[in-house]
């Protein structure tokens, strides 16, 4: 049972998502590192006393210096800590050091060394604090090199909030407890500023990251220092803080790649926070509780067409791993109640959109007597960029596998093209969300993974220029909340999901034993 309205054009026009403070955005960290950011990456001198304009520090953009060259593609995998016994009792971490893993974190920790066990590693680096170590220990397990602790991967250092239950940091420091809750780039105690220490501290991470003679790198460390990592290594500043989410032995996959003329790598986020239970499980975003959520379905793989220079560019069906991926997605969607499905008019979407929308409808179908659910299925035009990626003139890249960052390859113009049509369809899903009259409103949008990377950036309030820092494989899904509801800030949860597609998936790590592989 379903319906189809197409296109799906009238969006609400008087809705503005200012995400971020107001800011504008020129250069691409991949072009000329840059972090734009209200903070400084800098070491911050303190004089002896503040006047009002020294603690506001307003919206000054800085600069960091360029990552260091590398001579050979660079794979690093970040994968936080398991839970530990202060996460379960709800008490502000930071870099204390007086927690273990739980019997569920030593089982998440567990869970990822199984996801990562055929994963050719070269250096293992490891943050020193005990929660961290020993999750670090599991996942690397009987390989032979010695694991590598830093310092400077140990978790945010929270000065006076180190030890308190939330609600008696809450009591105790009132004004400054809800700073750090909604303005964690300016929070300010004991005279420092968490949050953008943690910021310079990963990019110091990443020199020595990068300068170490390895391929493919684990590094096991926390929540706030993983998510420093991954903006820092995408050229976003602090007021991403909380935006990039990093569960309990998430994983997420960054790949830096030598520039011909050397200078500072290519970097791609490949995929984020792919965790041990599923990435539409019920939970906090950026601490607070979010039902709201749009989840983005790349669509199966397709018969490729010779001709066409980008995959599954133009209209044709999917192919049987296509089938057999989007029966996957449909299946790891089957705990939701999907109420509304958005797909673009191409064949494989409509039929990755039908393979949900069966699943859905049956799923509370166990009697003779039962009602299927119903679930509207609507086509939105904005969805289909196809036919702008045909326009690119360049080389044909590979059939099954996107290759990272692939989207830096496309010509200005097939960009601006696509970050154009891309944002209406942004704009497009927020005011489908928006008129959800129900709790818990959720919109799955299904299209080709170009326009699925872009809609991430428009998410962000980035340009185009960022759409090369961001990969999907086809099959994925990618789930943004918005714990504020759609007018509010999207949190990105996971981008590039891929492990229900079990032997059908694209592993997480490449081998490094053959060049071409990588």
């Amino acid at each position: 049972m379903f319906s189809v309205t197409t296109p799906l054009i009238n969006y609400r026009h008087h809705l503005t998502h200012k995400f971020f403070p107001t800011r504008t955005i020129q250069n691409h960290p991949n072009c000329a590192f840059t972090i734009r950011s209200s903070s400084s990456l800098q070491e911050i001198e303190k004089p002896a006393e503040k006047s009002s304009e020294q603690r506001d520090l307003g919206q000054k953009l800085y600069a960091s210096e360029p990552f260091p060259p590398i001579r050979a593609a660079k794979r690093v995998v970040l994968v936080r800590h398991g839970q530990s016994t202060w996460n379960e009792e709800g008490r502000i971490q930071g870099s204390s050091d007086f927690s273990v893993l739980t019997q569920k974190g030593e089982a998440q920790a567990e869970t990822s060394r199984q996801m990562l066990i055929d994963d050719a590693f070269d250096v293992c680096f490891s943050s020193p604090l005990i929660r961290s170590k020993r999750t670090a220990e599991v996942i690397w397990g009987s390989r032979k090199e010695e694991i590598i602790t830093d310092s400077d991967l140990r978790e945010i250092d929270l000065y006076s909030f180190q030890g308190l239950l939330k609600h008696e940091g809450k009591a105790k420091f009132g004004a400054a407890y809800r700073q750090w809750q909604i303005d964690a780039a300016n929070f300010n105690i004991d005279d420092h500023y968490p949050v953008r220490e943690l910021w310079a501290r990963a990019r110091s991470c990443w020199t020595k990251i990068l300068t170490h003679e390895s391929r493919s790198a684990l590094v096991v460390a926390h929540n706030a220092v993983n998510q420093a990592l991954v903006a820092t290594a995408i050229g976003l500043g602090t007021e991403y803080f909380r935006i990039l989410l990093q569960s309990n032995c998430g994983v997420s996959v960054l790949d830096f790649n030598p520039r011909a003329e050397g200078g500072s790598p290519y970097i791609c986020l490949n995929r984020l926070n792919q965790t041990p239970s599923s990435p539409i499980a019920g939970g906090s975003s950026a601490g607070r509780k979010a039902s709201v959520r749009i989840i983005l379905v790349c669509h199966g793989t397709s018969n490729f067409d010779s001709e066409v220079t980008i995959p599954y560019a133009r209209d044709m069906p999917m192919n049987m791993l296509g089938v057999i991926q989007s029966q996957k997605t449909a299946e790891l969607l089957l705990d939701l109640k999907v109420k509304t499905i958005i797909s673009s008019p191409k064949q494989a979407s409509i039929e990755t959109a039908n393979a949900i929308s069966r699943v859905q409808e049956a799923a509370d179908c166990l009697g003779a007597d039962c009602v299927p659910r119903y679930v509207e299925m609507k086509q939105m035009q904005y969805l289909d960029v196809e036919n702008i990626l045909q326009q690119s003139k360049k080389d044909a890249i590979g059939v099954q596998n996107l290759p990272s960052g692939w989207l830096n390859g496309l010509e200005d113009g097939v960009l601006m093209a696509l970050w154009d049509q891309s944002g209406k369809a942004w704009r497009s899903l927020l005011a489908e969300l928006s008129s959800g009259t129900e709790p818990g409103n959720l919109v799955v949008a299904v299209g080709h993974p170009a326009v699925h990377i872009a809609l991430t950036g428009h998410c962000l309030n980035l340009t185009k220029e960022w759409m090369g820092s961001f990969h999907l494989d086809a099959g994925s899904i990618s789930v943004i909340d918005f714990p504020d509801g759609p007018a509010g800030r999207g949190v990105i949860r996971c981008t590039n999901y891929t492990a229900h597609l079990g032997r059908w998936s694209i592993p997480i790590t490449r081998s490094t034993l053959d060049d071409e592989e990588f």
